[in-house]
């Protein structure tokens, strides 16, 4: 401010709101992500307003996770301060969307994509999350970057189990156990097990379930993950 860097101030209370976003301080950090866009916007600054719209998404979603999480819902069944507040993050990363798309940048895209599919599966609106996955997914294999492959296909497991859909369940979750292995990422091999474990015994493949879990347990007795 000092010496008349805009850039720098929209930059610097860019990070301010994210931090204070990971502080808890969800009302505080809007207000300085908007800032960050307001500036932007006046400097005509692209990037920075995608950046900036992508933050304040990014707050409303925590703030939204917080406030269910402490209500202990499940989703779709929501109060309606929650609701709205997801509703938000919503709306925020679909102006993300659209400006990074008139960007061209890809990569970006993609997380908005994401983080649209989470706030759907979040406001119980699961057929609109599994469109938003799978443009996750496809965007992910355009990148070839398999960790955010695996979380699409996480995602699209528990979006369709929702829907009653376990077969097509089973399918994702079989192909995010694949990923987790060749990630070497045993904590989420052990997850994708139990949802494994879980979604055979939906479809009453009892066998099945007990593999998965049994292999659930020992992944959990080698991490000591009591």
């Amino acid at each position: 401010r000092t010496i008349g860097d805009r850039i720098g101030e929209a930059k610097a209370s860019g990070n301010l709101g994210n931090t204070l976003k990971i502080l808890g301080q969800f009302d505080e950090a809007v207000v300085c992500c908007q800032r960050h866009l307001d500036i932007s916007r006046e400097q005509g600054d692209k990037v920075g307003e995608a950046r900036a719209l992508y933050n304040i998404g990014n707050v409303y979603h925590a703030k939204g996770k917080h406030l269910s999480w402490s209500m202990a819902q499940d989703p779709g069944y929501l109060p309606q301060e929650v609701k709205d507040t997801l509703q938000k993050a919503s709306e925020y990363y679909e102006r993300n969307l659209s400006l990074v798309k008139e960007l061209g940048d890809r990569a970006a895209q993609g997380r908005a994509y994401g983080n649209l599919g989470n706030t759907q599966y979040l406001l119980g609106n699961f057929s609109e999350a599994i469109a938003f996955h799978k443009e996750r997914l496809a965007i992910a294999k355009e990148f070839g970057d398999k960790a955010a492959e695996r979380r699409a296909y996480s995602n699209l497991g528990n979006a369709h189990i929702f829907l009653g859909r376990f077969d097509i369940s089973a399918e994702y979750y079989k192909k995010t156990l694949q990923l987790s292995r060749q990630l070497k990422d045993q904590a989420v091999e052990a997850q994708a097990c139990y949802s494994l474990g879980n979604t055979c015994t939906l479809l009453q493949d009892y066998e099945k379930a007990i593999e998965y879990h049994l292999r659930h347990l020992v992944i959990a007795q080698e991490l000591g993950d009591r």
